[in-house]
């Protein structure tokens, strides 16, 4: 009994919980929050609107993510033609954008003066029937943007799939169509679900895309009740909901997650693709291309020329770019640090896994606000002793880690899986201790999967918006900040330049994130 007790409070094993609990402290301050005194202005009606939004929305991005990611991994996976290898990770490079810098671009090409309203007025001689700041153009932003989500898992589920039940299909008459319906899409749909589930969850989360689309869901309420209202408390109350569709949402993406990894285990022999020609050729290669141009190209491109001629502050650019790369490299070091902690602490304990996973479901607005309510305090004890600026950062980076911990703990922990408990083993039998062996052992190995850790939060920070705007302190302007600022003022050519700029950083990650992540698959050469 002494030496189970021992061995439980190791030291490996207090960091994890240490890092566990500052995780979880911002979910757990929202539920003390929401118990607090409400402003008048959250009645019945206002909860039922901001509620029936979400789920509105979070339907269509799910529909519309689900149809344009998964029929992309079909054409990409089981088919070969022109620009194929090409494609495979030009159609994840959406992942780079914000979903508000995509916004600014559709709205303002959308708009009364805007080239497509134009064009389609001359051609037709009446306005076009579609409303760009509606609940419908903010679903085909977000699906824009989030289908890549759906294309990875499924990209993964068609490459790894069971060669052995496709040919049973063929062996029975079905012809290849026929048996891609009977036999390979319903093993796939686990993974479906996973990436609609992530596509879904980044919905929910969405602040900057819906709020300049005028689109009211629950996360915007969240941040304007705390800016318009200042009621914590209100604020809290409206991140209850998000906070249980977030725990739904994760249970449907990891439990699909793990059914799509045991439907591919039958795998045994490479599937050999369908060689298109002609016409089928090029129908794949413009749908790939469509997709491309739709999600990155066509937005940002024509942001950049609002941009091209218009004034902006450089003083001001250039220190919201370094208040950005400070924040993303802190938040990376630190919630990359967190989760080794757990990683190594919490091995073989799935609950602490699945507990800090919960902040990555949860909207960025509602790490802020359960981050408030112990600001005040610590602020009304020590009013003198904390600066605001330490303060606000301290906050952010808090609830960066708190949001962005599965993030980095799961490529962590494949990492890990490389090692072995043999190789740890002998480390131990050398006299070396867990922690010990963690540090001369463990870590070397899993070095690549921390830096790729590192580099995911670093550019989920970059992208982050409701959380800076709640917590930043007073003229500590970020990028997303910055461009949020301008785009509410229909400045959209100034909006321009820190929306792009976050863009030219998070690409190149994106796609080497993307083409590592590609190699280290089975078939992924196919």
């Amino acid at each position: 009994m002494a030496l189970g007790l021992t061995q439980s409070f190791t030291p490996l094993r207090a960091a994890a919980l240490a890092a566990a609990a500052i995780a979880c402290a911002p979910l757990i301050a929202v539920l003390v929050t929401a118990t607090g005194p409400l402003a008048d202005s959250l009645t019945g009606s206002t909860f039922a609107r901001y509620a029936g939004t979400s789920a509105a929305l979070a339907v269509m991005v799910a529909v519309g993510a689900g149809l344009l990611g998964a029929t992309a991994a079909w054409v990409v996976a089981m088919h070969d033609f022109p620009g194929k290898r090409l494609f495979s990770w030009a159609l994840v490079t959406p992942l780079a954008a914000p979903a508000f810098v995509l916004a600014y671009g559709y709205a303002d090409l959308f708009d009364v003066a805007g080239p497509i309203r134009t064009a389609w007025r001359a051609a037709f001689g009446w306005d076009p029937p579609f409303e760009m700041r509606s609940i419908f153009g903010a679903a085909l932003v977000l699906s824009l943007a989030f289908y890549p989500y759906v294309y990875l898992t499924m990209r993964a589920a068609l490459l790894n799939q069971s060669t052995s039940l496709v040919e049973a299909a063929r062996s029975l008459g079905r012809s290849r169509g026929q048996a891609f319906l009977a036999a390979t899409l319903p093993m796939a749909r686990p993974a479906l679900a996973a990436g609609m589930a992530l596509a879904v969850m980044e919905t929910l989360a969405d602040y900057g895309a819906t709020s300049f689309l005028a689109v009211q869901t629950l996360t915007t309420g969240v941040v304007r009740a705390w800016s318009v209202f200042g009621s914590t408390a209100e604020a809290a109350r409206l991140a209850l909901p998000l906070l249980g569709a977030a725990a739904v949402l994760l249970l449907i993406e990891r439990s699909s997650r793990r059914a799509a990894a045991e439907g591919g285990l039958a795998r045994w022999r490479t599937l050999e693709p369908v060689h298109l020609k002609g016409a089928k050729a090029l129908g794949a290669v413009l749908f790939c291309l469509m997709l491309v141009m739709l999600g990155l190209l066509l937005p940002l491109g024509w942001l950049l020329a609002k941009g091209w001629g218009a004034e902006h502050e450089t003083a001001r650019l250039i220190a919201s770019g370094r208040n950005s790369l400070l924040l993303g490299l802190i938040a990376a070091a630190v919630t990359t640090g967190l989760a080794t902690a757990i990683a190594f602490g919490a091995r073989g304990f799935k609950s602490v896994s699945r507990l800090v996973s919960l902040g990555y479901a949860t909207p960025g607005a509602v790490m802020a606000v359960g981050l408030l309510a112990p600001a005040a305090v610590i602020w009304r004890v020590w009013p003198e002793t904390v600066s605001s600026v330490i303060m606000g950062v301290t906050l952010l980076i808090l609830a960066y880690a708190a949001r962005l911990m599965a993030a980095a703990l799961e490529p962590i922990d494949s990492g890990l899986e490389r090692v072995g408990k043999s190789m740890r083993g002998a480390a131990r039998s050398l006299g070396e201790t867990e922690a010990g062996a963690a540090r001369r052992v463990e870590l070397p190995i899993a070095s690549g999967a921390l830096f790729t850790a590192a580099l995911l939060v670093f550019v989920d920070v970059m992208k982050e918006l409701p959380a800076t705007v709640i917590l930043r302190p007073f003229g500590f302007d970020t990028l997303a900040v910055m461009a949020d600022f301008y785009a509410k003022d229909e400045r959209l050519g100034e909006a321009a330049w820190p929306g792009l700029f976050i863009v030219l950083v998070a690409l190149p990650a994106v796609i080497w994130l993307t083409r590592r992540v590609s190699t280290s698959r089975p078939g992924a050469a196919a």
